[in-house]
């Protein structure tokens, strides 16, 4: 049985999301990222980068144990694992894989740096706020053009593209864009959300999110010196 080290963030529910449309049976092991347990000696020895989610299959490549971390990496692995959620044609493939690393090296980053400077930073910095609000209204018309000409990232399908966009991507309006101007996303948010395994994957730790505003330890871990002290 896959474990999964995650946390109720849009990279661990990529994972979550994963394994329950692809019915593999897991587990989940809480990393509660706002106190720190990232920084655990036995999170460390899976993944060196302190960051969720990572997953241990016990029946990796060949039999052996497999420790993968990087949610990317971790959806190509899934897909590979179960001939399923990515094309096997070439070129069908290589979009998919197109889409999600557009997710991994545009989206995610881009919409986070939004997050942080809006709403997490000690102090509003007009120049860094304009510059993540512009790239994340601009990220959000090339997911329009897309799915304006498909009804999925990668094509026709369903695959692990979409599955790896989906949870930033939904709340446009969270992000100084309005929803009216992305008919295409807004159709696939709603068609994605509406998937019953999506459903699930969403409420695994739901009830461990943070509620109210983040405290100063919080912070601390999250942002302060505590994220860069060497280990």
């Amino acid at each position: 049985m896959i474990e999964v080290w995650s946390w109720p963030t849009p990279n661990g529910q990529k994972v979550h999301i994963a394994l329950e449309e692809l019915g593999l049976p897991y587990t989940v092991v809480p990393v509660n990222i706002g106190k720190g347990e990232q920084f655990r000696p036995e999170f460390l020895a899976i993944t060196p980068n302190h960051r969720i989610p990572a997953i241990v299959d016990p029946e990796g490549p060949g039999g052996a144990t497999l420790h993968l971390f990087e949610s990317g990496a971790i959806l190509i692995y899934l897909a590979e694992k179960t001939g399923r959620l990515m094309p096997a044609a070439p070129a069908a493939r290589y979009a998919c894989l197109q889409w999600l690393m557009f997710q991994m090296g545009g989206v995610g980053p881009m919409f986070g740096q939004y997050n942080h400077f809006h709403n997490y930073a000690p102090e509003k910095l007009p120049y860094a706020m304009e510059r993540y609000g512009n790239e994340v209204a601009r990220l959000y018309r090339v997911l329009e053009k897309r799915l304006a000409e498909a009804p999925y990232l990668a094509g026709a399908e369903y695959s692990i593209a979409d599955i790896a966009t989906f949870p930033w991507a939904r709340g446009p309006e969270k992000r100084g864009v309005d929803p009216a101007t992305l008919p295409a996303v807004s159709r696939w948010l709603a068609a994605i959300e509406a998937r019953p395994a999506v459903q699930r994957g969403l409420a695994v730790l739901a009830e461990r999110r943070r509620q109210g505003s983040m405290s100063e330890a919080e912070r601390d871990v999250l942002f302060g010196k505590t994220q860069f002290t060497q280990r």
